[in-house]
């Protein structure tokens, strides 16, 4: 495609038009031009691909393969698997002439209570881009280009299309905008989906900062800029700050707008060009990539999501070893989710699954087991003949295996949690089936956190969270010991709600909800205010136990312009294979401004036969040390000592060791008279000239008497709130003028900057 050339010939009216859907699904064609439609589609977790004939957003999917969502894909912790899942998804979209797949979702969970977090991969930045970079890099090597969203700040459903996420600057960059930076610059998506709320008051589809000077001017973004569907409120506002397509169809009336702006002069033709370029390209990646004859095996794929989903779910729990079970013994499966099992969300995510297995069919291969359905899902009601028939059978069971979870009222998008409890009718019911047998296991669908009052008193506890079409198979494998159980949480979960770093600011007043948790978000916030979580991040269970040491770094100091190289050895100390999800912590715990006790900067993970060990290699860069200062508008690393942890989860740190870390962008320092005390004396050289300094103070306050060590030391502390100015009081030295002072500041201000640069 010349697409220079149709540029010329296009007309504004066919400028504008493209700059639109086509219903709700496909971009608009231009036949005079030989331009042709492609179509988009749903994911982000399977292809939910809707009747093209129809193309209304109600029509059901056609038939698809569901895989686990991204509240368990984040948990594998695996980046081969993840890409090994996007190249599936790829051959799925050229198979059903899909050009981009409207995922993945790279939003932090700021809240448990997210009605849409089981689309999201975690509470972690560093996480989340590194899953959504293998996503992007799978789908895209099949010639299929993915949405990545949405972009940014879409942390609730509570009013999601008007709420205005109020942030501060660091937090934005260091939270929420980490968790896109990396998969755009990484793995270079072919479109990013805005989000549908305002960022600081500003609408998301037409905020500047957002599309322009980050996304593109900073980043170096070369794709497509897309609506989420119906999120535009100004479309000439959204073109002049880089919004290129406007999705679903608004049958012409915006692109109305945009021919009226151009012909008024209230916006230039040259940023219209740049949309309809990008809109142009698009087209023309996909349709050089157009493959024809391509095969969709759906068995095949779901025998992958079970595979995928069996590397994703986390033990939690395994108290005398109760799992794997013994397939000898009698057991029960208890509660209706074992046999028809939640393993997807609702709302546009939503797949027509083409085939389902329960775990209660997955089992008739192992052995057999009685089975209970225990409570009904529609309502919340305990149904007292259920209840009764299931507490039969655990009584005659040796092993009760119960199937408990969210149901679709719970959790959806469209609607925000309002608590992190399980439906009361499970709760009791597993309290009664634990009354009358000791040897309970539960396990857990559901797309988020929950609170567990039953945690101290069963002895397995298995998160399977919304693990896909095949999690019923997934689940068997584990609870029965042929897989090994590997995933790590990749969210904490609290004892309860109150205890989340976001309870007193979610969902927000009215239009405005404010992060004033600011960086603290997950297990950043539960480190730094000493807070038990009930399961910390990055922590899971395995049927085999891993020794970590031979710690060793390439270098013990640097300049943030270089890398450093980390090595661990692991050995897998049991008896059965297993992988482990090794974890590289950063900590600064001197620096001069606030930061998390430590922050995820690298994981590996590793498969391990009995009595095998292995070496893990991390690499880190300027970003694994630096914070965002937004005096410089720039990342900045602080000199100084930094701690590098490795361990089995963020609560189980099992090596350490330490390098220094100099800057080379050196911020230039300027004292005032109002600095204080404390200013001057965080280097060592203004710390040296301070106390030379407070020979005159104190000549003044301590005329004719000896100071002491101690004395000094609390002089020192007096002053380090006090401002330079405020000195003059505090002495009765003649010679300690302000004029002085401003001498010692003029010198400070030489000194220190002579040393910086």
């Amino acid at each position: 495609m010349n697409i220079d050339k149709i540029l010329e010939e296009m007309t504004l009216e066919e400028k504008a038009s493209l700059c639109s859907g086509e219903g709700f699904w496909h971009t608009k064609p231009i036949e005079r031009l030989d331009i042709q439609k492609i179509m988009m589609s749903d994911g982000p977790h399977g292809l939910r691909k809707v009747n093209e004939e129809r193309d209304c957003v109600t029509d059901e999917s056609i038939e698809a393969v569901c895989f686990p969502t991204a509240s368990a894909l984040a948990c594998s912790f695996d980046r081969d698997l993840i890409e090994k899942l996007g190249k599936a998804l790829g051959d799925e979209c050229q198979a059903e002439g899909v050009a981009v797949i409207l995922g993945p979702g790279a939003n932090i969970k700021r809240s448990p209570l997210c009605g849409r977090n089981f689309e999201y991969f975690s509470e972690d930045p560093y996480l989340s881009t590194e899953i959504a970079s293998a996503y992007i890099k799978g789908v895209q090597s099949r010639g299929v280009g993915t949405s990545l969203k949405h972009f940014a700040l879409n942390n609730q459903e509570n009013r999601r299309m008007s709420i205005s996420a109020e942030v501060d600057e660091r937090t934005l960059r260091e939270i929420y905008l980490a968790s896109f930076e990396g998969a755009v610059k990484n793995a270079k998506p072919w479109a990013v989906m805005c989000s549908y709320n305002r960022v600081n008051g500003v609408y998301a589809s037409e905020n500047p900062k957002l599309l322009s000077d980050i996304l593109r001017n900073e980043w170096g973004y070369k794709g497509l800029t897309v609506s989420d569907w119906g999120a535009v409120d100004n479309r000439v506002n959204g073109i002049k700050a880089g919004l290129d397509l406007e999705m679903p169809s608004s049958q012409g009336k915006n692109d109305k707008f945009i021919v009226e702006a151009v012909r008024l002069g209230k916006l230039y033709i040259k940023d219209v060009d740049k949309c309809v370029r990008r809109i142009l390209e698009l087209i023309d990646k996909y349709e050089d990539g157009k493959k024809s004859n391509v095969i969709w095996d759906k068995e095949k794929h779901h025998k992958l999501a079970a595979k995928i989903e069996s590397e994703c779910m986390v033990l939690l729990k395994n108290e005398d070893n109760i799992l794997p079970l013994d397939r000898s013994k009698k057991i029960a499966f208890i509660g209706k989710f074992a046999e028809s099992p939640r393993y997807q969300g609702g709302g546009s995510s939503h797949i027509n699954s083409y085939k389902v297995t329960s775990a209660l069919k997955a089992v008739k291969d192992i052995c057999k087991v009685t089975y209970a359905e225990g409570y009904k899902i529609d309502e919340d009601k305990t149904d007292d003949k259920l209840l009764s028939e299931a507490v039969q059978a655990a009584k005659n069971c040796e092993i009760a295996v119960l199937f408990v979870g969210l149901p679709d009222l719970f959790e959806s998008e469209g609607y925000d949690r309002s608590h992190l409890r399980l439906p009361e009718c499970q709760l009791e019911l597993i309290k009664k089936v634990r009354e009358v047998n000791e040897n309970t296991v539960v396990v857990l669908h559901n797309g988020s956190a929950v609170e567990m009052p039953f945690a101290e008193d069963v002895k397995g506890i298995l998160e399977a969270y919304l693990g896909g079409q095949a999690v019923g198979q997934a689940e068997v494998d584990i609870l029965f010991g042929k897989k090994n159980p590997c995933g790590k949480l990749a969210e904490t979960f609290p004892r309860k709600l109150s205890d989340n770093p976001s309870y007193l600011n979610f969902p927000g007043e009215s239009d405005r909800v404010r992060y004033q948790e600011g960086i603290f978000v997950g297990y950043r916030y539960y480190d730094k205010k000493e807070i038990e979580p009930l399961y910390p991040f990055g922590y899971g269970l395995s049927y085999t136990s891993f020794e970590y040491k031979n710690i060793d770094i390439s270098k013990n100091e640097m300049n943030d312009d270089e890398e450093v190289t980390v090595t661990v050895t692991v050995k897998n100390t049991g008896k059965v294979k297993g992988k482990e999800i090794v974890q590289l912590y950063v900590s600064n715990e001197q620096s001069s401004v606030i930061r998390p006790i430590k922050e995820l900067k690298g994981f590996e993970k590793v498969t391990l036969n009995p009595g095998e060990e292995k070496k893990i290699v991390f690499v880190l860069d300027k970003r694994s040390f630096a914070y965002y200062n937004t005096d410089i508008s720039d990342w900045y690393t602080e000199y100084g000592k930094y701690n590098i942890l490795v361990g089995a989860s963020s609560r189980d740190i099992r090596l350490k060791t330490y390098i220094y870390v100099a800057p080379t962008n050196k911020i230039r320092v300027e004292y005032t008279l109002n600095s204080t005390g404390g200013d001057v004396m965080s280097t060592e050289t203004g710390k040296e000239l301070f106390k030379e300094f407070l020979k005159d103070v104190n000549a003044g306050i301590n005329s004719g008497s000896d100071t002491s060590e101690s004395d000094e030391q609390m002089t020192l502390a007096m002053y380090n709130e006090l401002p330079l100015r405020a000195m003059v009081s505090f002495s009765d030295n003649e010679n300690l003028t302000r004029e002085k002072l401003s001498q010692l500041v003029r010198r400070l201000n030489i000194v220190i900057n002579s040393d910086l640069f």
